[in-house]
């Protein structure tokens, strides 16, 4: 049995996959692209949460955020969704960079890896 397991596999791309304890998400992009920055980060973060449960997991566990912006100046907005979502105690690390993203409409792409859930000890006797 293989330990590779991919969620929602299409013909370009797999939304995650999950090898030995990590998640890897593709990146995540909004799908209502005519809300502003607050809005689309909202969104793409609410992504992240669906698929990070679907494969065990949750934002506790982030290991890594990439997180890519068409324009600078929607740094703050984004922060402002950001710090309300992160899990004080379990901030990741974390980079943010200006990027020209694949279609205009987008202003943020996120790149998430995570850990799954550790299993949980076994209190059976022995």
């Amino acid at each position: 049995m293989s330990s590779l397991q991919r969620l929602d596999v299409g013909p370009r791309l797999s939304e995650a996959a999950i090898h030995h304890g990590t998640i890897h998400l593709a990146g995540q992009v909004p799908d209502d692209a005519s809300q502003d920055i607050t809005g689309q980060t909202t969104q793409v973060l609410a992504m992240i949460d669906r698929l990070l449960e679907r494969a065990g997991s949750d934002r506790s566990r982030l290991l890594m955020v990439q997180i890519y912006l068409a324009d600078l100046a929607d740094f703050d907005g984004m922060n402002a969704v950001w710090d309300t979502w992160v899990v004080p105690g379990h901030t990741p690390p974390r980079a943010t960079v200006q990027a020209r993203l694949a279609r205009p409409e987008w202003k943020i792409e996120v790149v998430v890896t995570a850990a799954t859930a550790e299993p949980r000890p076994d209190h059976g006797g022995a």
